[in-house]
């Protein structure tokens, strides 16, 4: 899933190298956060959030195929570091 999110964002972004996708697994759920340069925000979230939710449908659907839940998570400068 990982390298799925990865390829996904960097064909959207300026700045395809400061693209991090970190995975979480937990026990019945794996999480991927999605960390990009600040000015790529927008690009990866979208108008109203449509390529967001747009990834989030892909994943759901890879997700599902393995018998899976992922959730995925963008995060902005506010989220990251707790602030």
């Amino acid at each position: 899933m990982k390298e799925l999110v990865e390829y996904i964002v960097k064909a959207l972004v300026d700045q395809p190298n400061e693209v991090v996708v970190v995975e979480t697994e937990g026990e019945s759920i794996t999480i991927l956060e999605i960390k990009v340069a600040p000015d790529d925000v927008g690009k990866v979230i979208g108008k109203e959030g449509r390529i967001a939710n747009a990834i989030r449908t892909v994943v759901k659907a890879a997700a599902a195929k393995n018998k899976k839940r992922v959730t995925v998570e963008i995060l902005t400068k506010d989220k990251e570091g707790g602030n």
